[in-house]
């Protein structure tokens, strides 16, 4: 959820801090601040409200000669937003920390640091981890670390200053991300690669419970026993550039345009010919049942992989929730396979139901965005996504190249069910895909106009059949999470059922109708809507006439049925776009909203 930084050089500290905040406020943006180290002691500023209100709060504060400190932007679990309750949080004199994460048991901690007559001042669980360390602290930051952390149960990254330690800065990680930057005569932490690649592309990836200490001269790694650890220095793929705006409006806008590229990187990185996922080692002959865990946008994709693997492959697959998956005593087999999805792979939910799996020696795969995520190093095998760093909170680009990433796993299961000339059809139609992508955006303006004209709508349902109601499901969140607008998706069969009451006169109702087989039933539900009203805008293919029931229509194309519903979420992503855009909101980091969901 939230985001750290921290920075030791010879560079001025609060400028970087804040920049290098600037690239993770997608991670959090109820507050922000800063905790730099010099001369013995520690100043901090903290502000409520986005990074730039803190960027102009630092201007009064005197930060001469700063050159190590950390950062924090927040995204508010224990405590209303406001200053007092902004991080970095100091423990007593000697400790100050950033974290990102949940300390479950903090009121447990809490009480006993009571008994010892330690208060917190905040609401936070973050302060009772400060003065949990600074209780443990004799003049040996590591055991005190280690002494506080062996107490704690949830989530953490956390980044550390010692008053008396100036230039030094120590982390810690469980459950939550944090990399570590290496530079030339400086070094950084951080929750996410973005925050980094203005200064290096050489990283390292903290593991559970290991303890990094950074100068800007080396950065070391310490196991709880105390032996020091050696790393693998990795490099970043992304570069800074593809971190930027490049010009467009919001990151969202950038990142729906990106989708002919990444998807055209994500396809071909698995397909050779007709061959696929020649280069992943993971076995798909699959015996068993198929579960696809996944949370948000990524469980709507599975719901399109699951269509598709249950229609070419006819083995049965289970979407779950991945933050009900694990409570639920799932009935797993030897045989089965836990597929999870995530974009950042550090989702809490999805690699609590991953590591339920393995548990139960179940098979595990990872679809994944980030090279080196705890999910891609915890399950079995991994599939990655070439969709490249994703800034905007709600996904686009990431969730079209996990839709097809799970079109081409069905392929890729169906094998020998399909005769030759169809498996080497639909395996062909994935090099089109780019192209066709490419056309659906031309459909931008269209978008625009229909965005304006429901513009002040404050209810817009979506209806499908099949595949089309699972692309409804995505677009409607996407509506949702953006633009503030109510809206629900709907299988077109269930609007006799109650839904359809809803319906008044005005009401806009977006109808997909990509699957052909079954148009005709949703041409039926859409007559039942637009007779009580509603004003309907159709997305399906340019030979269907809906002349005589909608008079709004979004034409796609698509090189075959399986594939047009990734194309259909281009389209519905621009007009989620233009609606959120046109009444004035933050696109790329709506209220409420982080990107990457690292606590239960």
């Amino acid at each position: 959820m939230c985001g750290i930084i921290g920075y030791t050089g010879d560079g001025y500290a609060p400028e970087i801090l804040i920049q290098g905040l600037k690239k993770l406020e997608y991670r959090g943006y109820d507050s922000a601040g800063i905790a730099v180290s010099r001369a013995g002691e520690t100043v901090i500023c903290k502000k409520r409200g986005k990074v730039e209100e803190l960027e102009k709060k630092v201007q009064s504060v005197d930060f001469s000669d700063s050159h190590c400190g950390i950062g924090h932007t927040r995204w508010a679990t224990h405590g209303e937003p406001s200053d007092v309750n902004s991080h970095p949080h100091s423990g007593g004199r000697r400790v100050t920390i950033v974290h990102n994460g949940i300390i479950e048991n903090y009121l447990e901690l809490k009480e006993e640091l009571a008994s010892k007559g330690l208060y917190p001042v905040s609401q936070t669980d973050t302060e009772i981890g400060a003065m949990l360390i600074e209780s443990m602290y004799d003049g040996d930051p590591l055991s005190a670390i280690y002494g506080a952390i062996s107490k704690m149960r949830g989530s953490f990254a956390l980044g550390i200053i010692f008053s008396d330690r100036p230039g030094t800065i120590y982390a810690v990680r469980r459950d939550s991300p944090l990399i570590i930057g290496v530079g030339e005569g400086e070094n950084f932490i951080a929750s996410d690669i973005p925050a980094i690649l203005p200064y290096t592309k050489s990283y390292y990836l903290a593991d559970e419970d290991e303890a990094a200490v950074i100068t800007k001269d080396s950065v070391r790694f310490f196991a709880k026993d105390g032996q020091e650890l050696k790393k693998e220095l990795l490099t970043a793929t992304w570069d800074e550039q593809s971190a930027q705006k490049g010009g467009y409006k919001h990151f969202m806008l950038k990142e729906i345009y990106e989708q002919p590229a990444v998807i055209s990187a994500t396809v071909g990185a698995y397909k050779n010919g007709t061959e696929l996922f020649e280069s992943c080692s993971f076995d798909f002959d699959i015996k068993g049942k198929i579960y696809i865990v996944a949370c948000g946008s990524a469980m709507h994709a599975a719901l399109l992989g699951k269509f598709a693997i249950e229609k070419l492959a006819r083995i049965p697959v289970s979407v779950e929730i991945a933050s009900e998956f694990r409570y639920d005593n799932p009935i797993l087999g030897s045989d089965d396979v836990v597929i999870a999805i995530s974009q950042s792979g550090e989702t809490a939910d999805t690699l609590a139901a991953v590591r339920l799996a393995k548990s139960a020696g179940v098979r595990t795969l990872g679809i994944v965005n980030v090279w080196g995520s705890t999910l891609s190093r915890e399950a079995d095998d991994v599939i990655y996504t070439y969709a490249g760093p994703e800034i905007c909170v709600a996904t686009t680009k990431a969730y079209l190249c996990q839709a097809a990433v799970l079109e081409m796993i069905a392929l890729k299961l169906a094998g020998s069910k399909l005769s030759e000339e169809e498996y080497t059809k639909q395996v062909s139609s994935l090099d089109k895909l780019p192209e066709y992508i490419e056309k659906a955006l031309e459909s931008d303006s269209i978008c625009r106009a229909l965005a304006q004209k429901n513009l002040e709508a404050e209810h817009q349902f979506y209806i499908g059949r099949g595949q089309d109601y699972c692309v409804c499901t995505e677009a409607s969140l996407k509506l949702k999470e953006i633009s503030y607008v109510h809206s629900e998706s709907y299988a077109a069969g269930e609007l006799k059922h109650g839904t359809i009451s809803l319906v008044v006169d005005g009401t806009p109702v977006i109808a997909v109708m990509t699957e052909r087989a079954r148009i005709a039933k949703t041409v039926s539900n859409i007559k039942e809507v637009a007779s009580r009203g509603a004003a309907v805008i159709c997305v399906t293919y340019d030979d269907v006439d809906v002349s005589d029931f909608c008079k709004d229509k979004i034409i796609i194309e698509a090189p075959s049925e399986l594939l047009a519903p990734i194309i259909a979420n281009v389209p519905l992503q621009l007009y989620a776009y233009h609606i959120a855009d046109g009444r004035g909101n933050d696109v790329d980091k709506p209220r409420n909203l982080a990107k990457s969901v690292t606590v239960e």
